[in-house]
């Protein structure tokens, strides 16, 4: 190649390495952005099946440029000046005297191969020959890593000869002349000229990804130079190349303006400051190697890669975590549900729960006292496992199973027994039982809300009716005779749980939580909460009749003690096991057989 070629190529080969983006402009993060463009050969090794002088010095001959005179040198690899390896492809063009690759003599067919340590994007490919170009060529391409391969253009002096193909379609004989001896280029756009593509989009990756790329040269072709003198010996058979130019960009899907190695990337040394890397820096809340997802705090909206069009950027949008959440995934229903405005769900830390970590997990409470976003926020319950069913995530409170009481739900309320997962029992007797055997026994005088001078009733008469009802039988007033419950003037109607019942000595209390108050037509002021009733009989057996057992709850219709002021039960009150029919009932007698009476 002369002198005067050499400044052609070089600035063909500027051209296309240092093509750059538009600088990124202040308070532009909402731009679509490019990475710089180059050669994908730069700084990458090259395979080839063989090399000139590899084993043993070669003598080779071939006509100088613009000539028809032989010259003949001596390739021999293992001197530098002398030696012609693939790497000479892929180096600076501004060396002079010029280098390149060349195969070894007489090699029929070649292959030249690129592994890229990443998918990159390419546009066109460059080929500059020192020797003929190739009668018949094919350039491969892969998308996984070489596991398999599709050509993308076929090259030959005659289409339908070599490869049974039209000229133009899948082959193209522009590239497949003799002529020039030397300095001949063969060319692969990826996108015709007219092609208006987004370069995003997913026909334009299927168009211009690539893994590895492959040019199978598959014939040789002589100069059309004649010797001088006819005795005379012509040029060698083999294959020499300038220059490899594959010009692509990483594959950022527009989130990324730079890109830095990736792991394991092989790099020539020296490195080329040319060199296109594959590593894209995001941006957008973007992140990958090619900025293929939304970072971990940012999949509220579905990953989408930039328009290259419209210069929309489809940014990734933040999940709202409350500080709970140092990442969150998209979910597809959440986003369809909310119209397509919101997908995101928090991968909730801090004991927190729900979509946004709103809530405190089962088990744990917001503290009223820490800021909402507070990594402690949410403190753990202080409820027995066994005796609770939940806790309150409002405030703590310990909500108890039946029969169970304390405020971490750890024991039996007074009249129940036999802890577990179930709760507690209620004791079958008049009064309190042993907690774990369910026996009837006394109360200690230091209880709650007892006086030193009261006890529970004897243990030999604690004997439940339940299961002695010959020892403890009480004629009940029946509900359905209107004419006698007008009559006997009741004086209220409650529903009542009873707790315990009490020997005082002189007469019984019995203790009793009024769950509803049906109607008070006395001075009691009866009202929701733990109140005593007062039995006009009862009796040495433990109980008292009306029978009301512990842990029961019952329709009490029964009188005031006027002298006292104090309600009152006697054989004349009706107590019935409560039923939600019995409400409905009593006000029915009330309104309409006492009301019609009077």
């Amino acid at each position: 190649m002369t002198n005067m070629e050499l400044p052609g190529r070089c600035m063909l080969f500027a051209a296309l390495v240092m093509s750059v983006p538009h600088p990124a402009c202040s308070g532009c993060e909402n731009q679509v952005y490019n990475p710089r463009m180059g050669n994908l050969a730069v700084g990458r090794p090259v395979q080839t099946i063989s090399q000139c002088g590899s084993t043993s010095p070669e003598r080779y001959c071939d006509y100088k440029m613009g000539s028809c005179v032989l010259h003949c040198e001596v390739c021999d690899a293992s001197v530098t000046h002398r030696a012609h390896p693939p790497a000479s492809m892929t180096d600076s063009p501004f060396k002079h005297p010029p280098t390149w690759w060349q195969s070894a003599q007489e090699v029929t067919t070649e292959t030249l191969q690129l592994d890229l340590e990443v998918e990159f994007y390419f546009t066109h490919l460059i080929i500059i020959f020192r020797s003929p170009r190739p009668a018949a060529m094919a350039i491969e391409r892969s998308q996984d890593f070489g596991h398999t391969w599709s050509p993308l253009m076929l090259y030959a002096h005659n289409c339908s000869e070599v490869f049974d193909l039209e000229d133009g379609r899948r082959c193209t004989q522009k590239y497949s002349t003799s002529w020039p001896c030397s300095n001949g280029e063969v060319i692969y756009r990826a996108l015709s000229p007219w092609d208006k593509m987004d370069p995003y989009s997913i026909n334009a990756r299927a168009l211009l990804g690539i893994t590895n790329i492959r040019m199978r040269l598959l014939q040789p072709q002589s100069c059309p130079c004649q010797p001088k003198l006819p005795d005379a010996k012509g040029p060698t058979a083999h294959y020499a190349i300038y220059d490899l130019i594959l010009k692509g960009g990483c594959l950022c899907h527009g989130h990324a303006d730079q890109c830095v190695p990736a792991g394991d990337q092989q790099i020539t040394h020296p490195p080329s400051k040319h060199m296109v890397h594959g590593k894209c820096l995001c941006r957008h809340h973007t992140a990958g190697d090619h900025c293929e997802r939304c970072d971990l705090l940012y999949n509220d909206q579905p990953w989408q890669p930039a328009n290259g069009l419209t210069g929309e950027a489809h940014q990734c949008a933040k999940c709202k975590c409350n500080g709970h959440a140092e990442s969150c995934h998209f979910d597809e229903t959440v986003w369809l549900r909310s119209g397509q405005r919101s997908g995101g769900v928090c991968d909730c830390l801090h004991n927190t729960s729900g979509r946004h970590c709103q809530h405190c997990q089962s088990g744990f409470y917001r503290d009223p006292e820490r800021p909402f976003t507070a990594p402690d926020s949410c403190r753990p319950c202080m409820c027995y496992h066994v005796g609770s069913t939940y806790c309150n995530p409002e405030n703590g409170d310990c909500v108890c199973k039946p029969g169970v009481a304390g405020p971490h739900c750890d024991q039996c309320m007074l009249g129940y027994w036999g802890f577990d997962e179930y709760g507690c029992k209620p004791c079958q007797c008049a009064g309190d039982c042993d907690p774990y055997t369910g026996d009837c026994m006394f109360r200690s005088e230091s209880a709650h809300n007892i006086t030193a001078e009261s006890h529970l009733f004897r243990t030999e008469e604690l004997f439940s009716a339940l299961s002695h009802p010959d020892k403890c039988v009480c004629k009940q007033q029946a509900l359905g005779n209107g004419k006698v419950f007008c009559n006997v003037k009741y004086a209220y109607a409650v529903k009542v749980k009873v707790l315990s019942a009490h020997d005082k000595g002189s007469h019984a209390e019995v203790d009793v939580k009024v769950l509803k108050v049906l109607w008070d037509n006395s001075r009691l002021g009866l009202s929701r909460g733990n109140q005593i009733l007062y039995p006009e009989s009862w009796t040495s057996r433990g109980c008292t009749c009306p029978v009301l057992f512990p842990g029961m709850e019952y329709l009490v219709v029964g009188h005031e003690d006027v002298r006292k002021g104090r309600p009152m039960v006697n054989m004349k009150s009706i107590v019935k096991p409560w039923r939600p029919s019995l409400s409905r009932k009593v006000h029915q007698l009330q309104k309409t057989k006492c009301s019609s009476k009077t």
